[in-house]
């Protein structure tokens, strides 16, 4: 286990946890004073009511839970939100509601997933050329479909 510090904003702010021994996403809860109402094809910001101290080289990605995005349709508006090491403010979810009824998110109800994950800084380089693969330029669709 890797330690990664979080400071409570809010008094009723819910430490993540993970929902089996082998998750890989801690669940974020919603720090709300009273329930939230999402309309169809709208989202809002759900707090979280908590700030995280990310070590420097790890990012926290913020990703759906499943059964909300697909029983309920609630799943992030930006697909993935990132967290970067250096970000000291609240944690918030911005929760898009993609089914055709208003849905209602609880104070205290699991709203999204994070995972702590390192990654590799590039440095980008300008080059004339690449080095030749046999896929080349093909994009959408060119490896295939099964």
């Amino acid at each position: 286990m890797n330690e990664v510090r979080i400071k409570k904003l809010n008094e009723k702010a819910v430490v993540p946890t993970y929902g089996s021994p082998f998750s890989a996403g801690a669940d974020l809860y919603a720090c709300e004073e009273a329930p939230v109402t999402i309309e169809p094809g709208k989202f809002v910001l759900i707090h979280t009511g908590l700030s995280f101290e990310i070590p420097e080289g790890f990012a926290g990605l913020i990703f759906a839970r499943s059964g909300l995005a697909t029983k309920r349709g609630l799943a992030p508006a930006n697909k993935v939100g990132v967290i970067d090491a250096d970000y000291r403010g609240e944690v918030m979810v911005s929760l898009f509601n993609q089914s055709g009824v208003p849905q209602t998110v609880e104070p205290g109800e699991r709203v999204a997933q994070m995972v702590i994950t390192p990654f590799l800084k590039a440095d980008f380089t300008v080059s004339d050329e690449l080095s030749d693969t046999v896929r080349g330029s093909g994009g959408f669709g060119s490896t295939g479909t099964k």
